[in-house]
């Protein structure tokens, strides 16, 4: 009795020891937690933006170019890593041998991409590359669903289109974000359907803000990229980049390279500006008031002669026959503000007359020496590039001779302005540039048209030569000039300064 007593204690005390240690051993990390919590969110996003995500597939117009292709041309403008895709899909292949035009006899007839519901009634935003020369949309929901769709808007510049589902109500759209407000180093999550593989969720980091690309393609104006790391591939054009709040920040809309982690995206806040006008007008004409500008924060030269001014952007040259040379605006000109609202980069000064209506009169507010003047402009319509171009021409050059700057400069008289081909103004005509001087370092060349220095009007050699002498610093002077018929400035310094 005494053993079994024992035995039965002995049984207690161990589970009263295990009851004890076991919620400690079973109890989370904090670490782990937060992981599970993280993971969560990853999913919780996925479940809550696919419904508006869409799959769009797209027959493509035939033209007399893709007839007057060769198969053999065609199949080698494909990139060595989607021949194997190609071949693998059984709908494009044909019967095997060493002809490679027997396997393939025509292009693919459809492509694929993805795209965002933005309204109950079946607009949906995707890129302009997805559905160019559309003959046909179709689109897919994740519920297996299928709808005929229509181009309602396009604009190439931005690589944003519109498109419509037909006879449709009720759709939940995605929660648009602001991306102005999104922050490098941040989740990232992509939605879409690379490779025909339909709502693929990747996730990565928001990499950079603002990414721009010289000379990429045709179009692509508003530049303004966000970089992901977050895989994309091709059939992810068009679809969402979200948050981890399920709000959209960005329309993916590029890659570089194939599985490099580098990816772009059309920042939200560009796509809501033009697709309100795909929508109603179905085109986005943007104004513009015809400069050439730059930011203060990044050119020290000229903000040492501006020391009171933080931010704001630098008009560097206005072009001829444009809406600002039709105004008070000059060259060296600073704008901080357009119709009341501060303005610090180029972008933001860009996206702010952009979006103005065409004919639409704005006010800039612009510190000119030391002085804040306001400037009205009336926007006109930004011209195509030919447009842009018809209004430039060379002038011939001179002989070198050496002074101060580098330069030689004459009264402009009806002779000089028929040598140089230049019209007749106010100011003094440079008709020679010493080789390497501090003003051929900074582009002046003969035939430039200077009228003013330091914002103090030179309309003969004496007063550009007081001028010069009146400057008093050596951090150099403001010269304004008129170069091809373009007025501009430039910061000219003595050599050695």
């Amino acid at each position: 009795m005494k053993q079994l007593k024992r035995l039965l204690f002995s049984l207690f005390v161990a589970v009263s020891f295990v009851g004890t240690i076991t919620p400690l051993m079973a109890k989370d990390s904090p670490a782990l937690d937060l992981a599970r919590q993280l993971n969560q969110a990853f999913v919780e996003v996925a479940d809550k933006v696919s419904p508006a995500v869409v799959v769009i597939t797209v027959t493509q117009k035939a033209s007399a170019r893709d007839a007057d292709q060769s198969d053999e041309s065609w199949w080698d403008a494909v990139p060595k890593e989607f021949r194997r895709y190609f071949e693998d899909r059984g709908q494009q292949q044909q019967p095997r041998g060493n002809n490679r035009q027997r396997r393939f006899q025509h292009p693919p007839p459809t492509g694929r991409g993805s795209g965002i519901v933005i309204s109950e009634d079946g607009y949906i935003l995707t890129n302009n590359h997805v559905v160019e020369n559309a003959d046909k949309i179709k689109v897919r929901f994740k519920d297996s669903k299928e709808y005929d769709a229509e181009v309602k808007g396009t604009d190439p510049e931005s690589d944003i289109a519109v498109i419509k589902i037909k006879k449709v109500s009720g759709l939940i759209p995605a929660k648009l974000g602001d991306s102005d407000k999104t922050h490098v180093g941040e989740f990232a999550i992509a939605i879409g359907a690379p490779f025909d593989l339909s709502y693929s969720v990747t996730v990565g980091h928001v990499s950079a803000k603002g990414r721009s690309f010289e000379g990429y393609g045709e179009g692509y104006a508003d530049q303004d990229f966000i970089q992901t790391d977050a895989s994309i591939n091709p059939g992810n054009s068009g679809g969402p980049l979200v948050n981890l709040y399920g709000e959209v920040i960005g329309i993916n809309a590029m890659i570089r390279g194939m599985n490099t982690g580098i990816g772009f995206a059309v920042p939200i806040n560009l796509a809501k500006r033009v697709k309100d006008h795909l929508i109603s007008e179905g085109k986005f004409v943007r104004s513009w008031i015809g400069v050439r500008i730059g930011e203060l924060a990044n050119d020290q030269e000229f903000k040492n002669l501006v020391p009171d001014l933080e931010d704001g952007v630098i008009i560097h040259q206005v072009e001829p026959n444009g809406p600002a040379a039709k105004s008070d605006l000059k060259p060296s000109d600073v704008v901080v503000a357009v119709d009341g609202k501060p303005v610090k980069t180029a972008r933001q000064l860009k996206d702010e007359i952009s979006t103005k209506h065409v004919g639409q009169t704005v006010t800039l507010d612009v510190v000119r020496g030391t002085k804040h003047v306001p400037v009205k402009i009336k926007t006109e319509a930004l011209p195509g590039e030919e447009g842009l171009t018809k209004t430039t021409r060379q002038s011939s050059s001179g002989e070198v001779e050496s002074s101060s700057y580098g330069l030689t400069v004459k009264s402009l008289t009806k002779d000089l302005a028929d040598q140089f081909g230049v019209e007749m103004t106010s100011g003094v005509i440079v008709t020679a540039v010493e080789q390497n001087s501090p003003a051929d370092q900074k582009g002046i060349k003969p035939g430039d048209i200077i009228t003013e220095i330091n914002h103090k009007t030179v309309s003969n050699p004496k007063q550009f030569t007081d001028a010069v002498k009146g400057t008093g610093s050596k951090r150099g002077m403001i010269v304004n000039l008129i170069s091809n018929g373009s007025s501009k400035f430039v910061v000219l310094k003595e050599s050695g300064e």
